[in-house]
């Protein structure tokens, strides 16, 4: 029986989903359904199912977006021609890429176009990964960092250049780092890490769960790489860990040995699916937070956004309030709202209907 939860502090959602999905409530809000968006706007079952409930369609191909539609681009970042497309296409087009992903396609640019070879750093497949590589394919090698630089050879050894994934684990990403710049003497990374300061805050607040625990759940999807990111951390750390998608993925088996329980989540988990987990888990003696840091960091709504919501709130009369997510209504206001309470509105909103 679970005497006690421990939860980690930070954990969920970053600055880059709660723009993200902040985002999208106000692009429900704003446009009668079907609005579109390209690709999950997060990674993470919960937040798209219920965007979906509340008319968002995601899709995995841009032309597959009618013509004169509203679309948002995900938070992942998308390749070039996506963005191009989108923008050719759509009556209204939102990109809510989060910034440090911007940073990392901003990088890839200006090392190709200086000549360099570029490691990149991440998971075949994962949409973030596509749209960075996009940005200069050929001039970048995907290097898991599971299986390592292997036998890569670039054209020249004194010009590569090293760039990553946002949401790896830090030890992985540092795995390949050490070799890559043992290897390429001259190898060029980025002054600032790659990697997202709350995916290494979150891994670092894991490693703490996982020294005091028995067992440490993860709250996240599967296709979530810094839940994943997350798991792993726990595990080499010396603990049991599982990834749950909520309270329903708990193995009872899992609690009989387990006095002791961390809970945390991936940077798109929502705090619903986690308070909803610790009351499965039942702790006899209740929660205590376990903070290894606090986070300030804020995104603004994306500038295109900010732009066709000023304009609304111009043209209404005492400000757009007629249907907005925020509780005052005002720009000014985002801060004083969080991507959780977003989810809850969308919960109270009525579903579109259907012919």
């Amino acid at each position: 029986m679970t005497q006690k939860v421990l939860l980690a502090e930070p954990r969920g959602f970053c600055a880059g989903v709660e723009m993200a999905i902040k985002a999208l409530t106000w692009m429900v809000q704003v446009f009668e359904p079907p609005v579109y968006c390209y690709h999950e706007i997060v990674h993470n079952q919960a937040v798209v199912e219920a965007f979906e409930a509340a008319g968002v369609i995601f899709v995995n191909e841009i032309e597959e977006v009618p013509t004169g539609s509203p679309v948002m681009l995900s938070a992942h970042g998308s390749a070039p021609e996506v963005v191009a497309a989108a923008g050719d296409g759509a009556a209204v087009l939102v990109d809510a890429v989060c910034p440090l992903v911007t940073k990392v396609h901003h990088e890839v640019k200006r090392m190709a176009g200086q000549g360099f070879d570029i490691i990149y750093v991440g998971h075949e497949g994962h949409d973030e990964a596509i749209g960075t590589i996009a940005e200069a394919p050929e001039a970048i090698t995907l290097i898991d960092p599971e299986e390592g630089l292997g036998d890569y050879t670039p054209a020249d050894p004194e010009r590569v250049a090293l760039v990553s994934q946002t949401t790896l684990g830090l030890f992985e990403f540092e795995d390949v780092l050490d070799g890559a710049a043992e290897r390429f003497p001259a190898l060029w990374t980025a002054r600032k890490s790659d990697l997202c300061y709350a995916t290494t805050n979150r891994q670092q607040a894991v490693k703490v769960l996982a020294e005091k625990c028995d067992l440490v759940l993860v709250v996240g999807s599967e296709n979530s790489s810094n839940t994943q990111a997350l798991v792993r951390v726990a595990g080499v750390t010396g603990a049991r860990a599982h990834r749950v998608d909520g309270p329903d993925a708990i193995d009872p088996a899992w609690l009989v040995d387990a006095k002791t329980v961390g809970v945390t989540a991936g940077a798109s988990a929502p705090d619903q699916l986690v308070f909803a987990v610790i009351e499965a888990v039942a702790p006899t003696d209740g929660v205590e937070v376990v903070q290894v840091t606090t986070e300030g960091e804020y995104f603004p709504l994306p500038r295109d956004l900010r732009r066709l919501l000023a304009a609304l709130q111009a043209a209404v009369e005492g400000g757009y309030s007629a249907r907005n997510p925020g509780e005052s209504g005002e720009l000014d206001h985002d801060r004083e709202w969080t991507a959780n309470e977003a989810l809850a509105l969308l919960a109270l909103s009525p579903s579109p209907q259907s012919d």
